[in-house]
């Protein structure tokens, strides 16, 4: 094993940063909403999905097994 090796890879470190932007684009939908109190389509549904898939791409970024 190398020596001061780096914890992840740089697929890992890739699918991370992919996920941090697929959480700020849901933020951002869900600020784009043009309801009272964020109650539409945006706020409550896209936004939150995206937000939650972002999370998930995290995940899976953290799990996956660096080369």
């Amino acid at each position: 094993m190398k020596k001061n090796a780096l914890p992840f890879g740089k697929t890992n470190y890739t699918l991370m940063l992919a996920g941090i932007a697929v959480i700020l684009i849901g933020f951002f939908v869900m600020s784009m909403d043009k309801e009272e109190f964020g109650f539409g389509t945006l706020g409550l549904t896209v936004g939150p999905i995206l937000v939650l898939s972002g999370f998930v791409v995290e995940f899976f970024a953290i799990f996956r097994k660096s080369h």
